[in-house]
């Protein structure tokens, strides 16, 4: 049965996941939201297409783990009669000529460990989601696969009529595949692997080696930290949501997005992890792609989501030439949500770059250009603050104004305040601050609900959502203040279940949520943790990390009943919760190394 135990191996440029017996069963080309050439995540009924795979004759087991560090993967596949076989796969990514190489392409190493194990390749792209079967030619150490619109070779040291035929054959020594793009190989196939793997290997561990990483939880951090990474596309600076389309959030419905696309509230959350790692490079990035996007907004008025091309648009259409992950559809390319309404997205990209004003590391920081192109983005906030939206949750069939939404815009106000004085720009900071303080006030009024003692979804509302938990986050109010406990009261009533929380509980477009959305328990935490209950925050904290996958990876949903993982992976909200709610709880270097194991 097909399940979200995957890996992902990339390059901030290319990615692709890899299931736990070595398969490799997405990849997208040319870019995360390009056509999947491998899909067999979304076609469970068709093992004949879709896939990259080396078949152990006789496999009797599987194990998998990343190199230390890296994000260079490990498959050992072991068979009847005790022979073994390493499957090492990742995309190159190095420095050459002072710049960051980062190829559209798969690099596989197969090594006989133990005995001689007899294979068998199944390399079987499509094209057109599925649709188009390639015309396949071959010369004497290459495949090529192609359509009108993609080519794609392979280069090897394994006979070529082996791949073609899909033969079996007794592996008594190394083989190497290289999968990219339709360009001649220049050096010898095992040479070229054995370098470009020794690079990607001291590029990760370098990479990893100056991250500020907390005390506990150290490998979860890290391998969180570049999954992370591996969700930016460097090339444009944009950063996805997750590398899949149309997981289900839950069994048997149809909660299928596509979130191979970059919205300005998730990037934030991303950035900010990553800043608090000391990985700033991925914001300078993000801020370069992102001032693209809001140069294209007509009056500042920004957008919900992007393509990672900024200029593209991304229409939403059902892909009919794929059943869908264990065949529940449909299948999405695209997201409606680009013509929705939501206006937390100004406050998330001031938010995202407020950090380019202080940080005194980074190369260039903000300066009146930067700062300019964001005040655009602040005056829309202004106007927008108090305006129906579909809120944080996208909802398809209703507008409120919601308290999320007017919170961001208090924050891209409250932040743009401090950037004008960091500038010296007297009068700025003091227009800023006199905007942020009427908003405020208005949002503490209208979005508590005093009969419930809580803060609530949507101004005059009843219902909570677990955004509410980030309110002492964005500094809107303390951690201390009676109104946040007593929200935090009205979530657990509402929205926990054991030690799971859903987003919201309410009815939307698709009837009640079934599943718990996995970042909103880590928001639970952080907020446990703040107001002062340690204890229970670790706990719950603790039982969320045992919901990992066996590489330490995380999807958008988990069911409350099994804990089996749902929704688009690996979701970089997840990602970034486990990092937040690890630092928040771990104890200090100085506690942890001299004064307890």
């Amino acid at each position: 049965m097909t399940t979200l135990d995957l890996a992902i191996i990339g390059n901030a440029r290319t990615a692709a996941l890899v299931d736990a017996c070595g398969r490799i069963v997405w990849w997208c080309l040319p870019r995360y939201d390009g056509d999947p050439v491998f899909y067999a995540l979304l076609d469970h009924g068709d093992a004949s297409a879709g896939v990259f795979a080396v078949d152990v004759v006789g496999q009797v087991s599987a194990t998998q783990a990343y190199r230390r560090n890296t994000a260079i993967l490990e498959t050992m596949l072991a068979d009847l009669d005790g022979n073994l076989l390493r499957i090492t796969d990742f995309a190159p990514r190095f420095q050459q000529f002072d710049r960051a190489y980062r190829p559209m392409s798969l690099i596989r190493r197969l090594e006989p460990v133990s005995g001689t194990p007899r294979i068998r390749l199944r390399l079987r792209p499509r094209f057109g989601y599925g649709a188009q079967r390639p015309m396949c030619t071959y010369g004497s150490n290459h495949v090529r696969y192609t359509s009108a619109d993609l080519a794609l070779r392979l280069t090897t040291d394994v006979p070529v009529s082996y791949v073609v035929e899909e033969s079996s054959f007794l592996l008594d020594g190394p083989a190497h595949m290289i999968l990219g793009a339709d360009e001649s190989l220049t050096a010898p196939v095992e040479e070229t692997t054995r370098q470009f793997l020794e690079r990607t290997e001291a590029y990760w561990q370098d990479w990893v080696r100056y991250l500020s990483v907390p005390f506990d939880w150290q490998d979860a951090v890290i391998r969180a930290a570049i999954t992370l990474k591996l969700c930016s596309f460097e090339e444009t600076g944009a950063i996805v949501a997750a590398l899949t389309t149309s997981i289900p959030e839950a069994p048997d419905t149809p909660r299928t997005w596509d979130y191979r696309f970059c919205w300005p509230r998730d990037a934030y959350f991303t950035v900010h992890a990553l800043n608090r790692l000391g990985a700033t490079k991925t914001m300078e990035h993000y801020i370069r792609y992102i001032t693209n996007v809001a140069a294209l907004a007509i009056d500042g008025d920004l957008k919900p989501v992007h393509n990672v091309l900024p200029e593209a648009g991304l229409p939403e259409r059902i892909v009919d030439s794929l059943p869908g992950y264990r065949g529940m559809g449909p299948v999405r390319v695209g997201n409606a949500a680009r013509d929705q309404v939501q206006n937390d997205g100004y406050g998330s990209v001031v938010l995202a770059a407020a950090q380019m004003f202080f940080d005194r590391r980074l190369p260039k920081v903000g300066d009146q250009g930067l700062y300019t192109r964001l005040a655009t983005l602040g005056r829309q906030a202004v106007r927008k603050a108090f305006e129906p939206d579909a809120g944080p949750w996208e909802y398809r069939g209703r507008q409120q104004v919601h308290t999320f939404s007017s919170m961001m815009c208090w924050a891209a106000c409250d932040r743009l305040a401090r950037i004008a004085q960091a500038l010296g720009l007297a009068t700025d900071a003091a227009d800023w601050h006199a905007a942020a303080e009427r908003i405020r006030p208005v949002i503490l009024d209208r979005a508590f609900n005093r009969k419930r003692n809580s803060f609530v979804s949507a101004f005059d509302g009843e219902d909570v959502d677990a955004s509410l938990l980030l309110l002492f986050e964005m500094g809107l109010v303390s951690a201390t203040d009676p109104r946040f406990l007593g929200t935090i009261r009205a979530i657990e009533t509402d929205l926990r279940h054991g030690n799971l929380l859903f987003r919201y509980a309410a009815p939307d477009d698709f009837g009640r949520p079934s599943t718990a959305f996995t970042t909103c328990t880590f928001w639970y935490v952080d907020a446990l943790a703040v107001t002062g209950r340690q204890d229970e925050a670790r706990t719950v904290f603790e039982q969320l990390m045992s919901r990992r996958n066996h590489v330490g990876l995380l999807s958008e949903d988990l069911s409350i009943k099994s804990g089996e993982q749902w929704g688009n992976f690996p979701q970089t909200y997840s990602m970034v919760g486990l990092i937040v709610s690890a630092m928040r709880l771990s104890r200090s270097w100085e506690e942890g190394f001299w004064r307890g194991s």
